[in-house]
C-alpha cells in the first residue's frame, strides 16, 4: 500500500480530467505549483510516471489512462456517499457542477443562479460555459444543459426554459445602405458575421418556413468566438449576424438592431437540464431539479 490519501487522487483526477494545470488548480482551489509538486510527489511514490507535461499541454501516460479508469468511477461513489451523508442534515450542500452553452448560461440560467442560491446557501455552485460536447460524468459534472437534438438516450432531461428563435439582424444604417433580405439565399450577398465553435466548427444558418428547411452558408468579414462581439459588430453596421433573441430584443425594440426574414425564423424548445440516470440525485442536484421545475410552473402561468 502507498501513503497516497484522498487528496492526491483527487488532484490527479482533477489534471487528468481538465488536462490544465491551471483549470485543475483552480477547481481544486490551491496554487498551481502545489499542485504540481502534488502530482510529482504522487508520481515519486507510485514510482511511474502518469503524466506527460510539456510547456503547453499535459496528456495521460498509459500508466495514468489506467489510473484513471479505476479512480475516476471511486471517487464519484465516494463524492455520492459524501452528499448523501449531508442530505441525512435535510439541508441541501455541498458543490454542485454544471456545464452548459454560452446562450443557456445567459439567458436561461443566469436569472435563477441568485434566487436558488439564496434559497440553498449551504450549496457551492459552478456553471462551466462550453459549447463543445462533453461526457459530463466523465468531466466531473453532476449536470449539464443541452438543446434537445445533443441529448444523450440515457440521460434524464427536464426542461429548463421556454422556446427560443434565432433572428438574423443588422443595423438600421447597414439596411438603408444595402438592404433587406427577401429569402434566406438573399444573404449570400451580404456582408455576414460568423460564429466559430470551440470545435472549430462554423454553424450554416438555418431556416424553416411552413416545413420547408433553408440552410446558407454565409460569407463575411468577421469570425466571432462568442456572441457579444459579433453583435457589437452588428450593431456598429459591420453586417447582418444570426442571434438567439434574447440576446438582441432589447436592441431591436430600440431601434438599434432590425431583424429581417422574421417568417423564416421558427422557434425551437428551449435547452434541457440532464444529468445521469440514478435512482436518488445528489441533494444539491436534487435542489436544483426542485428549483427549476417551480420556476418553469411559475414561466408558464406567466406565458412563457
Amino acid at each position: 500500500m502507498t501513503d497516497l490519501d484522498l487528496r492526491d487522487l483527487a488532484a490527479f483526477v482533477a489534471v487528468a480530467r481538465s488536462k490544465n494545470f491551471r483549470r485543475a488548480a483552480l477547481e481544486s482551489a490551491v496554487s498551481v505549483s502545489s499542485l504540481s509538486q502534488r502530482l510529482r510527489d504522487i508520481e515519486e511514490r507510485l514510482g511511474v510516471r502518469l503524466l506527460h507535461r510539456t510547456t503547453r499541454s499535459v496528456a495521460l501516460t498509459e500508466a495514468g489512462e489506467a489510473l484513471l479508469a479505476r479512480v475516476g468511477p471511486a471517487l464519484r461513489d465516494v463524492d455520492a456517499a459524501l452528499d448523501q451523508v449531508r442530505g441525512l442534515r435535510g439541508v441541501p450542500a455541498g458543490r454542485l457542477r454544471i456545464n452548459a452553452p454560452a446562450p443557456a448560461v445567459d439567458l436561461v440560467l443566469a436569472p435563477m443562479v441568485t434566487p436558488f442560491l439564496q434559497a440553498y446557501p449551504q450549496i457551492d455552485l459552478e456553471i462551466v460555459a462550453q459549447t463543445s460536447l462533453i461526457d459530463i460524468v466523465a468531466a466531473g459534472f453532476d449536470a449539464g444543459v443541452r438543446y434537445g437534438e445533443h441529448l444523450a438516450q440515457d440521460m434524464i432531461a427536464i426542461s429548463l426554459g421556454p422556446p427560443e428563435r434565432f433572428v438574423v439582424v443588422a443595423s438600421p444604417h447597414y439596411v438603408a445602405q444595402h438592404g433587406a433580405p427577401k429569402q434566406p439565399q438573399d444573404l449570400l450577398a451580404h456582408r455576414c458575421i460568423r460564429i466559430r465553435f470551440e470545435s472549430g466548427a462554423m454553424p450554416d444558418w438555418e431556416f424553416e418556413q411552413a416545413g420547408r428547411v433553408v440552410r446558407v452558408t454565409p460569407r463575411g468579414p468577421l469570425v466571432a468566438g462568442y456572441s457579444q462581439l459579433a453583435i457589437r459588430a452588428a450593431l456598429d453596421g459591420l453586417g447582418f449576424f444570426a442571434a438567439f433573441e434574447g440576446y438582441v430584443r432589447a436592441d431591436i425594440a430600440a431601434g438599434r438592431l432590425v431583424s429581417v426574414l422574421d417568417d423564416w425564423c421558427e422557434p425551437f424548445p428551449g435547452p434541457f437540464l440532464y444529468y445521469p440516470s440514478r435512482r436518488q440525485p445528489p441533494p444539491a442536484l436534487a435542489a436544483l431539479i426542485g428549483f427549476v421545475m417551480e420556476w418553469r410552473k411559475k414561466e408558464r402561468r406567466a406565458g412563457l
